[in-house]
């Protein structure tokens, strides 16, 4: 089976990957179709607005299935934020590696509890859209810890890990527990009720 990735993120394409490999779904990113959907504007109020415009913007260019995901670190103290704009405020910071330092700064002596949150919108080839969703608890780390990770995952340590972050535990730990594995996991077990793998 293969399916359509709206994505252009490297990073975020080799994880759904090798998350999806496992059960014989192949995945295309943007640059395999050299298709460019960018000047979209993802402009929904909800995590699954968002993925839903890319998902359809993708849909409409090929013929096969397709998927888009939307992510966001919620921070309590933050009243949920960075949240829907978690790219967005790194952006605006010069990178992430900013964004974390701002973060840091910003909930010292604060309530540390987060969670990462994932909407993923799947669009069969009969264009029917279907929604599945992740989350993984956890909290801020006092520091930025070394590793591997992208995004925000240098300061995000898992409810299941006292003291290290995403970075840190590998992918093969990292691609059962984060919230994007837990939402393309219920893709995957909807597909298995389909037969379609």
């Amino acid at each position: 089976m293969t399916i359509a990735f709206a994505t252009s993120n490297k990073h975020k394409l080799a994880e759904v990957r090798a998350i999806l490999f496992p059960y014989g779904i192949k995945v295309l990113g943007l640059s395999d179709l050299e298709l460019n959907i960018n000047d979209i504007e993802e402009n929904g109020s909800t995590y699954e607005q968002n993925a839903l415009i890319k998902a359809k913007a993708l849909s409409k260019k090929v013929n096969i299935s397709v998927m888009a995901d939307d992510s966001g670190l919620e921070i309590v103290s933050l009243n949920n934020g960075p949240g829907l704009k978690s790219a967005r405020y790194a952006e605006e910071k010069g990178g992430h590696n900013n964004a974390m330092k701002a973060i840091l700064e910003k909930i010292e002596g604060k309530d540390r509890s987060a969670r990462f949150v994932c909407s993923i919108v799947y669009i069969d080839e009969n264009k029917k859209e279907h929604v599945f969703y992740g989350a993984s608890n956890g909290h801020i780390s006092t520091f930025i810890h070394p590793g591997q990770g992208f995004g925000y995952d240098p300061i995000f340590v898992p409810d299941e890990y006292e003291d290290k972050a995403f970075s840190e535990l590998g992918n093969d730990i990292k691609n059962k527990i984060s919230h994007r594995a837990r939402a393309l996991l219920n893709l995957v077990n909807y597909l298995k009720t389909l037969q379609s793998i």
